[in-house]
């Protein structure tokens, strides 16, 4: 059964005995989220996915502002987080154990200060067109710009949307989606992390906790370990009012890299009425 995740929006009414205390929410509008069944509807997700939205973990809206999400363990982390893992294997192939060992390694099992102040999982920076909130934090250099999001489930999503959409991790959707060894190796060969130790340390986690069992299981029930090559449509698009880099990104589910190698583009910046040229996975 999948867990549905709450959140406290303006007041959570604790009742002790007969009578009810409020408590407010603090001056800097962050709540704390209950772990809760049921609160959100099971169709919300992200508008435009290009991926098939059954496969896809349905994403609370989003609160409006930020949620904190504490986490006490390696454990709690793992039990927290599973499912919306598996399900992100299932509409993307990207392992499980690897999205799982990433999340625990990034964010210190949920309780690094970047996580707590960001509720970013995976250590991902701003990049370039990138127009969501986001906050400073000092990583290989100092004062580095790190996305932001209310609610860390769609840290877990944009993650997916980040090594789905860029080119130089392409080639790891080459490889079986259950080995955990080749995908830990390739995101350091890709550049994700500076840190020469990167692919020990996930598959020491994965190994650890056996976070493969959770691969085995999405492969067992129904996904095939190794991709369909892509074959991809080339089509144009006239800019509108309100049209970015980024929104096209997320739409048609490209990186912005691509959009501008694609047009070459020496800067984001668009104007009404130009053509571009964008691209999508053909169906079959």
């Amino acid at each position: 059964m999948i867990k549905r995740f709450g959140y406290i929006i303006l007041v959570l009414m604790l009742l002790v005995g007969c009578k009810a205390k409020k408590r407010a929410t603090s001056n800097t509008k962050v709540t704390t989220v209950e772990r809760k069944k049921g609160v959100y509807k099971p169709n919300d997700g992200i508008a435009g996915t290009k991926f098939n939205k059954s496969e896809l973990y349905p994403l609370p809206a989003d609160p409006g502002r930020f949620v904190k999400f504490p986490i006490n363990s390696t454990a709690e982390y793992i039990e927290e987080f599973a499912e919306i893992a598996q399900y992100e294997m299932r509409a993307f192939g990207i392992p499980a154990s690897i999205t799982l060992a990433q999340g625990i390694l990034e964010s210190g099992s949920g309780k690094g200060q970047l996580t707590l102040k960001t509720n970013n999982h995976f250590g991902i920076k701003c990049h370039t067109g990138w127009q969501g909130e986001y906050d400073f934090h000092d990583d290989d250099a100092k004062g580095e710009c790190f996305r932001k999001y209310n609610h860390p489930m769609f840290s877990f999503r944009d993650h997916s949307i980040f090594l789905a959409s860029r080119s130089r991790y392409r080639f790891l959707f080459n490889y079986r989606r259950d080995d955990y060894k080749k995908w830990a190796y390739g995101l350091r060969q890709a550049g994700y992390a500076t840190d020469k130790k990167y692919p020990q340390k996930l598959i020491a986690l994965i190994e650890r906790y056996d976070l493969d069992a959770y691969d085995e299981e999405v492969v067992r029930n129904g996904l095939d370990t190794v991709r369909e090559p892509k074959e991809y449509d080339v089509f144009t698009h006239v800019i509108e009012k309100g049209d970015t880099l980024y929104g096209l990104s997320k739409k048609y589910t490209i990186s912005v890299d691509e959009i501008m190698q694609l047009n070459n583009l020496d800067s984001t910046n668009l104007a009404i009425g130009q053509v571009i040229n964008l691209r999508k996975a053909k169906n079959k």
